[in-house]
């Protein structure tokens, strides 16, 4: 677990049984970490979009006696980042503050594959699979073109899933029956219902479900087998991935890693590509 701010969030969450308002209050504390122990209930509760008194339960849920009794355990064990209020100070634009707000994320993702463990763990599964199927639909559904664009050229065969509809169970069906045995998931807000489902049905059938989402409290969590988390920026008007996408790169470099022939296979693509022009140098 990372030593981040929002890695020990996360540790002091996970092992407990929260419900749906719970889990966003949750997920809305580790998406603002540094600001987490300095909240007042209310103020967390307008952040969560829950009333006062579910941020009341849900500390009484984690084992404390009230909120106060939650807030003063964050102040001893995940103090804010060096410099986190400084930068909220500085005057910066929303344009600027939308920037450095994924640098947060990016540093939060560095800080979480520090162990490298789970990372690596998913590229053995992923590249172990064939065919690979690459789930992403609606925000989500750039992030698993992306991976599944860059994978086909070292994996040899990749199945991207990025539209909804009775179709996709067909196409889990065909591919279980081709010998895949795994699934990424990309999960990002709003997350669709039809992912959740999918998810479900994958699992039924025999897969082993990889999920990228936004947090670990996501909806997918209950339908993953390994989640690893990498927050979205939520500062404009659409959420921004930048650190889930640079994870989706790092699966991508763990998954290559598993493949003895990845380093061939890219060599033969720049070679055809070379034959045919495709690239303008």
């Amino acid at each position: 677990m990372s030593d981040s701010p929002a890695g020990r969030l996360q540790a002091l969450f996970e092992g407990h049984r929260l419900t749906p308002t719970q889990r966003r209050i949750a997920h809305c504390m580790v998406r603002r970490a540094a600001d987490a122990p300095f909240l007042s209930s209310v103020e967390l509760a307008e952040l969560a979009g829950v009333s006062q008194p579910s941020v009341t339960r849900f500390a009484v849920a984690l084992g404390f006696d009230g909120y106060p009794a939650l807030r003063r355990h964050l102040r001893e064990v995940a103090p804010p980042e060096p410099g986190a209020a400084e930068a909220k100070e500085t005057g910066h634009n929303e344009y600027q503050q939308a920037v450095l707000a994924e640098i947060e994320n990016l540093q939060h993702l560095a800080g979480l594959l520090a162990d490298p463990r789970p990372v690596e763990r998913a590229g053995r599964v992923l590249a172990a699979s064939r065919p690979l199927l690459v789930l992403g639909l609606r925000a989500a559904s750039s992030q698993a073109r992306g991976f599944a664009y860059f994978a086909a050229k070292v994996h040899p065969d990749v199945r991207l899933l990025d539209e909804g509809g009775s179709m996709l169970t067909d196409r889990v069906d065909a591919a279980v029956r081709a010998g895949a045995t795994a699934l990424l998931c990309f999960a990002l807000p709003r997350h669709p219902r039809e992912v959740v489902e999918a998810l479900e049905y994958a699992r039924a059938a025999g897969l082993t479900v990889v999920a990228v989402a936004d947090s670990a409290f996501a909806p997918v969590a209950a339908h993953s087998d390994l989640l690893i988390p990498a927050a979205v920026g939520t500062g404009l008007a659409f959420d921004t991935a930048c650190a889930p996408m640079m994870l989706g790169r790092v699966l991508l470099e763990a998954m290559a890693d598993e493949l003895p022939d990845a380093q061939a296979r890219l060599e033969e693509f720049d070679t055809k590509a070379a034959a045919r022009g495709l690239f303008v140098e």
